[in-house]
């Protein structure tokens, strides 16, 4: 059985602009962000980034496109468990061009105290934080989140969303979100459902 996770989807973003998708589960918008990061492949269709078609890379210029111009943080934080907070955001810096100073970015997100714990030491939330520190620390153009605020308490996401339009401004940001909520400070909202984007606005 062949399921179409995407179809049809055709949609453009502006160079800094803010865009929050909301949708059901199952509507494909993890697979549409893994696409846009040149994680997934599409079978069919053209990915224009930054006006280069990326959906026609080979692997080379993939491994290259994710180190420079994506900045990505994953449902799933993908930290590395022996390696401190400060650590965490160091080897991230260590792969950027242009890296912003990691200690001065997890006081950034309110992880100032916390520079010398590991991942296993941080409470989710925390861990949320630093995965997002990784990302704000490094100057990709375009930035990927999945779910940035699922283990935040309400007002530890406004916090989050502000220090995020600090840190990424000027850049193209796109992040899945199952709060409305999140939608508030969104330059635009995208309601995905069937693997289609049904709604923007």
């Amino acid at each position: 059985v062949q399921v179409s996770a995407l179809d049809g989807v055709s949609f453009s973003i502006e160079r800094g602009e803010l865009v929050v998708i909301v949708g059901p589960s199952g509507a494909g918008k993890t697979t549409l962000l893994n696409i846009l990061g040149g994680i997934d492949t599409p079978t069919s269709g053209h990915i224009w980034m930054g006006g280069q078609d990326i959906a026609s890379f080979d692997d080379r210029r993939l491994v290259q496109y994710r180190r420079h111009d994506i900045g990505f943080v994953f449902q799933f934080y993908n930290l590395v468990q022996n390696l401190t907070a400060v650590e965490n955001v160091e080897l991230a810096s260590e792969i950027c061009k242009d890296p912003l100073d990691p200690r001065k970015t997890l006081e950034q997100v309110g992880l100032g105290h916390r520079l010398d714990n590991f991942p296993a030491q941080l409470s989710g939330g925390e861990q949320q934080k630093l995965s997002l520190a990784r990302i704000f620390a490094d100057r990709t153009p375009f930035v990927l989140l999945d779910e940035p605020s699922s283990a935040l308490d309400p007002i530890a996401e406004y916090t989050m969303f502000e220090n995020m339009m600090r840190a990424t401004e000027g850049r193209s940001v796109i992040f899945i979100s199952h709060r409305l909520s999140s939608a508030v400070l969104a330059d635009r909202v995208f309601l995905m459902d069937g693997g289609t984007i049904a709604e923007i606005g």
